[in-house]
């Protein structure tokens, strides 16, 4: 039975400590995650897998707020994991869940993030396997920060940037810019998160319904379009692969009050955040296929073919304006917008 008592508290200093409060912490913790949580109370979880290959991804959150409109610091931990697993063909499976809670946090808030954890979890399929809680004192936290380790299985080969060749088509699976916008109009009270919401998502339900499909094949590499953007996503490519992502900025999913948010903040929408959007590398014949699979997803409805992997001895990132114009994209020099995930 769920213990009501501590809803009501704060969390202190001593329920860092080890001792009672921090055992209750704990079990109040477990008892919340419910049935996606499935560790034993011991410092370590043995996950037994027979012959199978395993992915392995970590990730800290600070996001600044971790509560916001349509979601929370604990739906983008987990969605955010996951999603590092499946780009790479993988099928998430287990998680761990590391908590830094800042002192004065009401606990009702920290139940409200379990509960996401919780929620997320389950629609992606995926179970918490091990945890750690810790507590600061005031100021030297941010209320709560997550960190995350996910744990995927591959029942095929991995996806990696080094498959991809001159003349994939390269996707988007939804619009960009809407998580940057939702939470920056949150952060700063400009009044966009009531039209914009974050896409925050897992999107490893999205990957499989397309690798299992007749197109499967034809996907060479994926990567989600996190921090830096997609501008980060392609010089990453650019580098890895000696190829030039040329974009077609007419083609790029972009939400009207989104484009109108960004160009009142004097920001790009290829350098935004976001936390379910995935961009795609995929052999031209097959992109329109692609593309359909993709939009029969509830995660990928707004998906857009929006360029080509050209060959170029500068391994420039282009993009061709409404206008005919192509100019080159800058690789950003550092974080345009800090904390959105």
């Amino acid at each position: 039975m769920l213990n009501t008592t501590i809803v009501d508290q704060e969390i202190v200093l001593d329920h860092g400590t080890g001792a009672r409060l921090s055992r209750e912490l704990v079990e109040f913790t477990a008892e919340l995650l419910g049935d996606v949580y499935v560790g034993e109370m011991e410092d370590s979880a043995i996950v037994r897998e027979t012959g199978e290959a395993l992915a392995i991804t970590t990730d800290s959150f600070v996001v600044d707020p971790p509560f916001f409109g349509n979601g929370d610091i604990g739906r983008v931990a987990v969605c955010g994991t996951v999603n590092d697993l499946a780009v790479l063909g993988a099928e998430p499976r287990y998680l761990t869940l590391g908590v830094i809670l800042e002192t004065g946090l009401p606990v009702a808030r920290y139940a409200a993030v379990l509960r996401s954890v919780r929620d997320a979890a389950r629609e992606a399929g995926v179970v918490i396997v091990a945890g750690d809680t810790k507590v600061v004192r005031p100021g030297e936290a941010d209320q709560i920060y997550l960190n995350t380790t996910g744990i995927g299985v591959f029942r095929r080969p991995p996806l990696r940037m080094a498959h991809v060749t001159a003349g994939d088509g390269i996707l988007l699976t939804g619009p960009i810019g809407n998580h940057t916008v939702h939470l920056l109009s949150v952060r700063e009270g400009l009044g966009f998160e009531r039209d914009v919401l974050s896409d925050c998502a897992p999107l490893n339900g999205l990957v499989a319904s397309l690798l299992r499909s007749p197109f499967g094949h034809a996907v060479h590499s994926i990567r989600d379009v996190t921090r830096g953007g997609l501008t980060a996503v392609l010089h990453e490519y650019a580098r890895a692969t000696g190829l030039a992502p040329h974009l077609v900025e007419e083609a790029l999913p972009i939400e009207r009050p989104v484009r109108m948010a960004c160009d009142m903040l004097g920001i790009n929408p290829m350098n935004t955040a976001n936390e379910g959007c995935l961009c795609l590398f995929v052999e031209q014949s097959a992109a329109d296929g692609v593309l359909d699979v993709l939009r029969r997803h509830p995660y990928g409805r707004q998906a857009a073919i929006v360029g080509t992997v050209v060959e170029a001895d500068d391994r420039e990132v282009r993009v061709t304006r409404p206008d005919g114009r192509v100019d080159a994209i800058d690789e950003l020099h550092g974080a345009e917008l800090p904390r959105l995930c």
